[in-house]
């Protein structure tokens, strides 16, 4: 539960330009789709792929750590890390099978983004369903385990010689589609009112400069009312 006195206490620290602005992308995110990066040892690439779930409003995001450390340029992310919600699996060698569980309990289907010969087209991509959006490293793809385990399989349409785009720009063309379709539907794609205010309040923390010294301030001054 939020402490909604010291939510109060902490945005007078904020101009109201900032506290609406924040309420105004919250109403723009969605938990309907998320983003998995199994395996992405190039910070440039998981900070791009960073990035595009920021501007199309995708708050989730699932860094699946079996080889590499997923890391995140602060050059190329441009803060857009700071906003998200970021699910980290590196707790052994078997990562994927625990994201890909945890991702199905919650409802989710898996879609590994690949050139499968049986994979959907992106125009033609049913929406209706929660969708985890799996990307791998760019020679490789997907691991075997995703193909396996996957509910379905996505690709980009292409004419010419080459045969797969740079992860980064994947997404980036996947999410634009399907999130403006999503807005255009009558699904019920926003966050709860409660996800809304939780992640109001960690965004509000986050903006205020010294905020665990301001929080202890505000204790010391309740505790000797």
């Amino acid at each position: 539960m939020i402490d909604k006195q010291l939510l109060t206490y902490y945005e007078g620290y904020l101009t109201d330009k900032r506290k609406k602005l924040f309420r105004k992308i919250l109403a723009q995110r969605t938990r309907h789709f998320t983003v998995v990066l199994e395996d992405i040892f190039q910070a440039h690439n998981a900070s791009a792929v960073v990035r595009t779930c920021d501007i199309f409003g995708v708050q989730d995001i699932h860094a699946i750590e079996n080889k590499y450390i997923n890391k995140v340029s602060r050059h190329v992310a441009k803060g857009s890390q700071k906003w998200l919600s970021l699910n980290r699996y590196s707790s052994d060698g078997d990562n994927t099978k625990t994201c890909l569980k945890e991702l199905k309990e919650n409802g989710y289907q898996i879609i590994a983004t690949t050139p499968h010969n049986d994979s959907c087209l992106l125009e033609d991509f049913d929406i209706t369903k929660k969708s985890a959006f799996v990307f791998g490293v760019e020679k490789e793809g997907v691991s075997d385990y995703v193909k396996e385990h996957a509910d379905g399989f996505l690709k980009i349409p292409m004419v010419g010689f080459t045969e797969s785009l740079n992860i980064s720009v994947a997404a980036a063309i996947i999410l634009q589609n399907v999130t403006e379709k999503l807005r255009n539907s009558t699904i019920d794609w926003e966050l709860t009112n409660q996800e809304k205010e939780i992640l109001y309040f960690n965004w509000v923390k986050k903006t205020i400069k010294n905020v665990d010294k301001i929080e202890e301030l505000y204790y010391k001054r309740l505790k000797n009312e």
